[in-house]
C-alpha cells in the first residue's frame, strides 16, 4: 500500500539508541561496541542510552569497561520499579536526540538496521517500522504465538503492518513524544508505541530488517504472564482509534498515513 511521501523536515541532528538492559552482562558490551563501530562508519552523531534495569549480574560493571571503548556510550541505572516498558521510558526520557532508536541488548537486532532507520528517517517520516516478515527481512527461531498476536493487531487495525511486537523500531522526538504517557510497565510496551503512532496520524513507513533470537542467556518475556497486558493495550488503542474523536490525533495532514519504503 503505497502512500504519499510526507513532507521534508529538518535533518537530524543526534540519534539516541535506548537499549534496555537487565542481567546481560555476557552481551551487552558487543552489543554497544559492534553499534558504535557501525554508526561511526557512517558518520552519525549518535549516543547510546544503556539502562540497566535491576541487573543482579556485572551488567553495570561490563557496561562501566565499555565507557573507554565507546565514547558515545551513556550507561544510567533504572533506580524505580523495574520492567522493559519502564526501562524504555526511563531511556527515553534520559535521551538528549531528536530521533530515537529502540534496540534490545542481546543482539538480536541488526547494527546496520540503524544506519537504515536513520536514512529514513531523514526523509521526513515520524517513524519507520522495521518488519521482519516483508520481502528482503529476515528471521531465526522466531517464537510462533508472536505471529498469531501480529496478525490480530493487522487485522483489528486495519493497517498493512505484521510486526507489532518487535520493539526494534524508530522514532522522531514529536512523535515519541505525542505517544505518551505510556500505560506499558513491561514488553507490552512494544504494540503500545507502534499502535499509537498510527492511530494518532503520524507518518509511518514500513523497512525490512533481520532477527534472530537471543544467541545465549534465557529470554526475559514471559508470553503467559504477558497475553493480558498485551490485550489489555490493544483495546485500549482500539478504544482511542473508535471512540477518542480525534482528541489525541496528531495535527499533519491525514494522507501521511503508513507507508512502504521504497
Amino acid at each position: 500500500m503505497k502512500q504519499p511521501h510526507p513532507e521534508p523536515t529538518e535533518p537530524i541532528r543526534l540519534l539516541s539508541i535506548v537499549i534496555p538492559a537487565r542481567d546481560e552482562e555476557g552481551r551487552v558490551d558487543a552489543t554497544v561496541e559492534h553499534l558504535y563501530v557501525e554508526l561511526r562508519l557512517h558518520g552519525i552523531p549518535h549516543e547510546i542510552v544503556v539502562v540497566d534495569d535491576g541487573s543482579t549480574d556485572g551488567t553495570w560493571e561490563a557496561l562501566q569497561q565499555a565507557l573507554s571503548r565507546v565514547p558515545t556510550l551513556r550507561p544510567v541505572r533504572n533506580t524505580g520499579e523495574h520492567g522493559f516498558g519502564r526501562a524504555v521510558s526511563y531511556g527515553l526520557d534520559q535521551s538528549r536526540g531528536d530521533a530515537m532508536v529502540v534496540m534490545m541488548a542481546d543482539e538480536s537486532d541488526d547494527c546496520r538496521d540503524v544506519v537504515r532507520y536513520w536514512e529514513v528517517l531523514n526523509q521526513g517520516w515520524d517513524a519507520v517500522f522495521g518488519s521482519r516478515f516483508v520481502r528482503g527481512g529476515g528471521v531465526v527461531d522466531y517464537p510462533q504465538h508472536k505471529l498469531i498476536l501480529n496478525l490480530f493487531l493487522r487485522i483489528i487495525f486495519h493497517v498493512p503492518f505484521n510486526d507489532f511486537t518487535n520493539a526494534f523500531k524508530a522514532y522522531r522526538r514529536n512523535a515519541m513524544e505525542g505517544c505518551q504517557p505510556f500505560l506499558s510497565p513491561h514488553f507490552n510496551l512494544t504494540i503500545e508505541i507502534p499502535l499509537k503512532t498510527i492511530v494518532r496520524g503520524y507518518s509511518w513507513t514500513v523497512i525490512p530488517i533481520t532477527w534472530r533470537n537471543r544467541r545465549s542467556g534465557v529470554s526475559k518475556l514471559k508470553i503467559r504472564e504477558m497475553g493480558s497486558r498485551y490485550l489489555f493495550i490493544a483495546l485500549y488503542c482500539w478504544l482511542e482509534k473508535y471512540f477518542s474523536r480525534g482528541d489525541y490525533v496528531a495535527k499533519k495532514k491525514a494522507s501521511n498515513r503508513g507507508a512502504r519504503a521504497s
